[in-house]
């Protein structure tokens, strides 16, 4: 069950598409509504929501980039160029 997710996963990954979605998300989420909505002097245990949003947002961006790394280096190793006789 977990291969077959992980090769749906990879193969998603692959289209053009889902980079481009990506990167318009990233660029959203770095904008003026929704940095509004974390600058609030709330904390989260003793942690300004901004530093949180900013963090998180990293981290999960960090993530994302590797998954496109492994499609990527998936669909390398499936190529025939480099496969040996």
């Amino acid at each position: 069950m977990t291969n077959r997710f992980r090769h749906k996963l990879l193969h998603r990954l692959q289209f053009r598409e889902s980079w481009v979605i990506f990167f318009v998300l990233g660029f959203i989420m770095m904008n003026f509504p929704f940095l509004h909505v974390f600058n609030k002097p709330e904390t989260i245990f003793g942690y300004p929501l901004m530093f949180l949003y900013f963090y998180l947002g990293w981290g999960v961006s960090i993530f994302v980039i590797y998954l496109f790394t492994l499609a990527v280096s998936h669909t390398a190793d499936k190529s025939p160029e480099n496969r040996q006789p």
